[in-house]
């Protein structure tokens, strides 16, 4: 059996070592994120005046059939 500074000393080591990976991945994990973040930020920007003028659409056809129903004398 070995003595037991050296499982003390590899034990530590591995801990060491493992705790730098998930370090790294956890770093890797929010870059990758911040990069997706930014992708969707710009397609949003992108996407947003024709979701914009979509809705405008829905609320001008909206306001008309309430105008067409008030000039049909239906109340609400």
């Amino acid at each position: 059996m070995p003595p037991l500074e050296s499982l003390v000393i590899l034990s530590t080591a591995s801990l060491i070592g493992l705790g730098l990976l998930t370090g790294l991945a956890a770093w890797a994990w929010a870059g990758w994120l911040k990069l997706r973040t930014h992708e969707l930020d710009q397609r949003r920007g992108e996407m947003m005046p024709a979701v914009g003028q979509r809705i405008d659409l829905a609320d001008l056809k909206e306001r008309i059939r309430k105008l067409e129903a008030i000039a049909a004398g239906v109340d609400f």
